[in-house]
């Protein structure tokens, strides 16, 4: 299976896997998995198991992050989906398998020595374990978290017409008085806190296709650039090219997974961006004696799911869940009183996901590939070119059919039958567009409800980048991959530009200010406007709704320990650049904005950059070893801000640093067969592999190198 002849890395140390059919690819892919990121999907397996506390550490931080994996459960419910797998999927998912097992039995990461542990052979119920943790970390929880912090609004006395403001259109039958009675528990986990081991931190991204009309070549061209923690190693993509006989395709996979999940083949190319689909929701469960209610006056007991955790050189500690149908409850069902269980859709799934993703390798054409895609069950935007010319965009998901009246962003009463799911919306009545008269479709995680017959998304991200893009894009009718590029490095911000026209004329005549005033809108590294704005915008929050709101050390939490203020920023942007507001009181805008602007012109300027260099750390030490022996790098610095092409944010959560920037950047031109990419990172997990960081400077500098399917072998595998 790992002869030279099969198998080898190109100059840039990018595996190439060649065989005769799918199967026998499939099985070089899992081998190179095992091979270069071994340690990592070990990792991403205990973490998923919840056994942690077995083999890492066994502090009461660890137990909780077991604790928060052993409620989803993801490890569970696996063997009626295998029982779906399509006979292809099958087949090509146990070579997989065999490949990272052949590797182990080579030699197995050195790191388990070290942990002590022995890992069970890889098999199909871990791919369906990650396919589940790689479509809800950081993604779908984010609404989960923001539908929570709606109950915590109630609770903390926030009226209607704030809320009505903040969310608007979303909050049909809403009872204030009943959610008030809800009995909140303190969350499972913070989590971040979850990253402090292998599991990717997860946000944001870009992806868009032009057709062949605004090319320089004539053919449609595609760019993806997924926004991930980069402040961590290995990177979470691995780069790989498989040739079969009859076709090839080459892109960006993620180790443990069978598949390549962004990329090309000779025909068609796709990306992936998060979609903020909301399939996460919570009913209002009223509990006494272990039971919960259901109308008229039926008191139906929980099922109890009891997890013993393991924990190293410590007593084991026994979880017991307490179940329904609408998913795991957060409370103790014998003290008398309203609780939630909360559900996300996909949760158990992953059979449909598999069978379909298989089947991209080989697709043609863009509407082959919009049906394939559409067919996951966790949430994504796919953007899609083909050689014959065609542009595409489809969302995927299981997004949960509800009665009318409500969105899901609210909790209902659990007892009423008619708030109960009714089944999932098809995929082509999610958004979807083929060939727009634009000649272009850019997605940046924004509200695209507008392309589907249905509305998965209540609460998204803002359309600052794809505003950006788009403009960009239409400006230009022979765009080449060099464009391309440049967007990737963009620093523009729109949502800048929109603050500072109502803030540019409130500023005073001084030197400090006009370094604002003046500013040109980019968070380039040597950009001191950036700077100061970027302490006005911070302000402006803690006067806005830390005044008149939530208080400002609920803010200030908000802002340095969650992922809200970054997630949904469209909600609270709405309302500060709105000229009147009940979120205001009785001042004026103005008002509020001068008040921030001096609190930010009080501080001393400073270039983008100085603050903005982050090292990055091996996920299994962070940080922890002496850095003369190599497994941290850099520092490096981050460009951008949360509403820039580039996004680059950086923020202290649960005490420690984490990023979100381009972990992967990728430009395709439909004209040739060829990939460009550049990554935060490089192929292997070994530290002593030369290999280790090795697209580290591309990254930083914006350099791409070339995948193809006939590069020169330069170096063994």
């Amino acid at each position: 299976m790992n002869s030279s002849n099969n198998i080898w890395r190109d100059k840039n140390g990018v595996c190439h896997a060649v065989g005769t059919d799918k199967t026998e690819v499939f099985g070089l892919m899992g081998y190179a998995h095992g091979k270069d990121r071994g340690m990592q999907i070990l990792l991403m397996r205990l973490l998923g198991q919840g056994r942690a506390s077995e083999f890492l550490s066994s502090s009461d931080e660890m137990l909780e992050t077991d604790t928060f994996f052993r409620r989803m459960n993801w490890a569970g419910s696996i063997s009626a989906e295998i029982g779906k797998l399509s006979s292809e999927a099958k087949i090509l998912s146990k070579a997989y398998c065999d490949g990272i097992n052949k590797a182990f039995a080579e030699k197995l990461p050195w790191e388990c020595k070290l942990l002590g542990y022995r890992p069970d052979p890889w098999c199909l119920e871990d791919i369906i374990l990650l396919s589940r943790m790689v479509g809800y970390l950081t993604l779908a929880q984010s609404q989960g978290e923001m539908e929570r912090l709606f109950i915590e609004f109630v609770q903390a006395g926030i009226d209607t017409e704030k809320l009505d403001e903040l969310f608007p259109g979303i909050l049909g039958e809403l009872d204030i008085d009943l959610v008030k009675k809800i009995r909140l528990q303190e969350r499972l986990v913070s989590p971040v806190s979850l990253w402090n081991l292998a599991a990717p931190l997860m946000m944001a991204s870009n992806n868009w296709a032009v057709s062949g009309k605004k090319t320089a070549s004539g053919k449609p061209m595609l760019a993806n650039d997924p926004h991930l923690e980069i402040n961590r190693l290995p990177n979470v993509w691995y780069e790989i090219v498989l040739q079969t006989e009859d076709t090839h395709a080459m892109g960006a996979t993620m180790p443990g997974l069978p598949a390549i999940i962004v990329g090309r083949n000779p025909e068609l190319a796709w990306s992936a961006t998060y979609t903020f689909m909301d399939s996460t929701d919570s009913w209002i469960e009223k509990c006494k004696n272990g039971a919960y209610l259901r109308e008229p006056d039926q008191w139906v007991p929980f099922d109890a799911r009891e997890e013993t955790i393991l924990r190293k050189k410590k007593d084991p500690v026994t979880v017991v869940f307490h179940e329904n149908c609408h998913g795991v409850l957060e409370g103790n069902p014998y003290e008398e009183g309203f609780y939630i269980t909360t559900a996300w859709a996909p949760g158990c799934s992953g059979a449909a996901t598999l069978n379909n993703m298989v089947k991209i390798f080989e697709a043609k054409t863009v509407k082959e590939g919009m049906d394939l895609l559409g067919r996951l069950e966790t949430s994504w935007n796919f953007v899609l070119a083909d050689r014959e010319g065609n542009i595409g965009f489809q969302m995927s998901g299981l997004m949960p059919v509800r009665r009318k009246e409500v969105s899901g962003f609210v909790p209902l009463p659990g007892w009423e039958a008619k708030n109960d799911w009714q089944g999932f919306e098809k995929p082509e009545d999610l958004p979807r567009c083929l060939n727009p008269e634009c000649g272009y479709f850019v997605t940046s995680n924004q509200n695209l409800n507008e392309y589907g017959k249905t509305d998965p998304i209540n609460v998204g991200m803002g359309s600052y980048r794809s505003d950006r893009i788009g403009t960009v894009l239409s400006e230009n009718n022979a765009i080449t991959r060099e464009h391309m590029y440049k967007l990737h490095y963009d620093v523009y911000s729109t949502q800048a530009e929109a603050f500072m026209s109502i803030l540019a004329p409130l500023l005073p005549n001084t030197s400090k200010a006009a370094k604002l005033k003046n500013w040109d809108y980019e968070y380039g590294a040597d950009s001191e406007g950036a700077y100061l704005f970027d302490i006005f915008y911070r302000e402006l929050y803690r006067e806005v709704f830390g005044g008149h709101g939530f208080g400002k050390t609920a803010v200030d939490h908000l802002h340095e320990h969650t992922g809200i203020f970054n997630d949904f920023y469209e909600n609270f942007d709405r309302i500060l650049l709105s000229e009147n507001s009940s979120w205001f009181g009785d001042r004026k805008r103005e008002d509020i904005y001068r008040k921030a602007a001096e609190k930010a012109l009080e501080a001393h300027p400073e270039k983008w950059g100085n603050a903005r260099k982050v090292i990055l750390k091996n996920i299994l030490f962070d940080g922890k070893l002496p850095r003369f022996l190599g497994f941290d790098r850099g520092p490096i610095t981050i460009i951008g801000s949360l509403a820039t092409p580039h996004q680059g944010q950086i923020f202290e959560s649960v005490g420690r640093q984490t990023t979100f920037a381009p972990s992967l950047r990728m430009v395709t031109d439909l004209a040739t067969e060829a990939l460009y990419t550049n990554m935060a990172g490089g192929p292997s997990d070994r530290r002593f592999s030369k290999w280790y960081c090795s697209d580290l400077e591309n990254w930083i500098t914006g350099k791409y190198k070339k995948l193809t399917a006939n590069a020169d072998k330069a170096f063994t595998f």
